[in-house]
């Protein structure tokens, strides 16, 4: 079993991606409370995304599972180019065309959502042996988890899996399925 992990809450005012923004107060408490949940998956191992936000949640998993932790930028968000990191309205302001952005259209120097779509496939490709590892990493990376294994092209919609702060998902390899198997609630 392969179980992704979304990082806790950080500052949403803030366009993300490759930025290293911190997890708030919230998402902190967040991850120590979905902590006993994920100790009672069969995980043996922690891999992260090297995105602050994502860091932060693996080290508080990793000491709450006694487990090490082993950091990756192949598990990172899309790349957001010239607005990762920006205050929304501020980037939205100077790139206006960028609020919704056409599937095939990179950000300026950074990825298209196919970009991810494309980069993720090829993750999963060379992640499908694995067991008992928890994927600690992003919603846009989870989401292209989820659109791989319906076989469809992504879309805009990022709420449309439930892929919320702190939320768990169980991919089944050999059954091409993913779902969401614990949330944060509160």
């Amino acid at each position: 079993m392969i179980y992704f992990l979304r990082h806790g809450e950080d500052d949403e005012s803030y366009i993300g991606g490759w930025s290293d923004g911190e997890l708030t107060k919230q998402g902190i408490e967040q991850v120590k409370e979905i902590c006993t949940t994920l100790s009672h998956l069969p995980i043996s191992r922690i891999v992260s995304s090297d995105i602050k936000r994502a860091r932060m949640t693996a080290q508080i998993v990793g000491d709450a599972l006694s487990l090490p932790v082993t950091y990756t930028s192949a598990l990172r968000e899309q790349d957001k180019g010239l607005l990762t990191g920006r205050k929304k309205e501020e980037a939205y302001l100077e790139y206006p065309d960028y609020r919704t952005v056409d599937v095939s259209r990179k950000y300026p120097k950074g990825e298209s959502l196919m970009d991810l779509y494309e980069r993720v496939k090829i993750l999963l490709q060379e992640i499908e042996g694995w067991d008992e590892v928890l994927l600690v990493t992003h919603r846009g990376v989870i989401n292209m988890v989820y659109f791989l294994m319906e076989n469809r092209l992504p879309d805009q919609d990022k709420e449309q899996f439930q892929v919320t702060h702190a939320s768990i998902h169980e991919w089944r390899p050999k059954e091409k399925k993913i779902e969401r198997i614990s949330k944060w609630d509160k």
